[in-house]
């Protein structure tokens, strides 16, 4: 699979995560995949465990929005920002291939916070 099929496969994947399409998210994942979330410790082995366990999530996003997808060769990130109600979540994803079909992915949830007032004279705001 070359780069452009690998590019093309995520974009499937994430407007189907967007849509709800459990079963079209989720064709990117090799059947013994495994999926790290660090920040809770948690590490989910296997496509099944993996839809099962994102089908039964009991607050589905009212919002899904790509920010940037960068990647070459076997290794993939994805950024972006998942609504949920009122509160939004900044979520990256490392997708590593194997055989064309994503054998490893890490997610990170961030929180938004609010930006001190110290560093102000040298950002911008969103």
């Amino acid at each position: 699979m070359d780069e452009q099929d690998i590019r093309t496969a995520i974009d499937k994947h994430w407007a189907a995560s967007a849509a709800g399409d459990q079963v079209a998210e989720h064709e990117i994942y090799l059947d013994d995949a495994v999926c790290e979330y660090p920040q809770s410790g948690e590490v989910i082995r296997g496509r099944a465990n993996l839809q099962a366990l994102r089908s039964h999530h009991p607050g589905k996003p009212s919002g899904f929005e790509v920010r940037r997808i960068v990647g070459e060769g076997d290794l993939w990130v994805t950024e972006y920002v998942i609504a949920y109600g009122n509160k939004r979540a900044h979520t990256v994803s490392i997708m590593e291939f194997r055989d064309g079909k994503v054998s490893h992915e890490t997610q990170y949830f961030v929180d938004p916070f609010d930006a001190p007032a110290w560093r102000a004279q040298w950002v911008e705001q969103r």
